[in-house]
């Protein structure tokens, strides 16, 4: 609904058999879950698909489980690793599971309907979020205590909070309003996948990348995975640690789609408000999609922006991936005119 990538399907999945697909990263971005906002960021798709690849072969090399295949470079067929490609890749080879119709009325969705057609290959209807930082402003502050983590205050401070374990917790996938969900129903929602065994792989995710972010002298705050459910198997699914799913920073500096966020509420509070707004009403009305009841309408971003946006995503995978592969200023020099946004 409001995903930047295309989606090839080569080969269909069926109820026994895993198929053959790719993504192709565009230039597009979403905040808010908006969808696809009016202007396009240069060289976006290339550095989503280099870090995602780049994890992706991380947590193969680890024994985590995933959908990757390689990437395509250029116009060739066939998918190699990413240590094979001279040039930012754009498109990503993948397994595909079967992601069958949820169906609902109004806000009331059909799961047992969803997993009586998933089988044994399905995408998982979960996003399985994990925290290493709670910032002021995050939501877990607005739903959840201290205790609930074991934390050792009763109330969350002023000032954002490291946390020494991590935080892991479920939310929906395919409503038109992600909701996060209890221990229970996420178990329920998951259907034949252990809920255990997708809050371990996050766990192994969450420090593969929070280690190798912090080789590249940056600080993995928070992220998420989705999971398909292959024949008794979890395996990690659609993209892995880039800066639109996961939240980095770098000295202090927000180094992730954050910053984009954050620009919008500051110079788009009417349509920030308004989206609320829309979401909030859909409740009241139970209607399943919010955008049509939004009364205001993003703005384009000035040609300045969309310069610094360019190069925290360009200069960000360059030092995550640890190789030059996008022309880009070094990554204290993007953190810098972030600052100045």
């Amino acid at each position: 609904m409001t995903s930047v990538k295309e989606f090839r399907v080569e080969v269909e999945p069926s109820a026994g058999e895993l198929g053959r697909g790719a993504f192709r990263f565009t230039d597009d971005y979403s905040v808010f879950d908006w969808g696809k906002m009016p202007d396009e960021i240069p060289e976006k798709g290339e550095s989503l698909c280099a870090m995602g690849a780049f994890n992706f072969e991380l947590l193969e090399s680890e024994g985590v489980p995933t959908h990757y295949r390689g990437v395509v470079p250029g116009d060739a067929d066939e998918a190699v690793p990413l240590d094979d490609v001279d040039a930012a890749p754009r498109e990503m080879a993948i397994d595909l599971t079967q992601v069958p119709d949820l169906p609902h009325d109004g806000r009331d969705y059909d799961y047992d309907a969803y997993h009586d057609q998933a089988g044994e290959n399905y995408l998982v209807p979960l996003e399985i979020v994990f925290r290493n930082r709670v910032p002021v402003g995050s939501s877990l502050r607005g739903r959840t205590e201290p205790a609930d983590h074991d934390l050792g205050f009763e109330e969350w401070p002023d000032e954002a909070v490291d946390l020494d374990e991590p935080v892991v917790e479920f939310s929906t996938k395919y409503e038109e309003s992600d909701r996060y969900l209890s221990r229970e129903e996420a178990d329920r929602i998951a259907g034949a996948a252990d809920i255990e065994d997708l809050e371990a792989t996050a766990r192994e995710v969450n420090r593969i990348v929070t280690e190798r972010a912090a080789e590249a002298d940056m600080t993995h705050e928070d992220g998420k995975i989705e999971c398909l459910y292959f024949e008794g198997e979890i395996r990690v699914a659609d993209v892995v640690g880039t800066l639109d799913e996961n939240r980095f920073s770098y000295d202090g500096q927000q180094l992730s789609k954050e910053v984009i966020r954050q620009y919008h509420k500051r110079t788009q509070p009417e349509w920030v408000d308004a989206v609320d707004a829309a979401k909030e009403r859909a409740k009241e009305e139970d209607v399943a999609d919010w955008r049509p009841l939004c009364e205001v309408q993003p703005e384009s971003l000035d040609d300045d922006v969309i310069q610094v946006a360019r190069d925290i995503y360009a200069a960000g995978a360059n030092a995550y991936v640890g190789r030059e592969l996008f022309d880009a200023p070094p990554i204290e020099d993007a953190v810098a005119a972030a600052r100045e946004l």
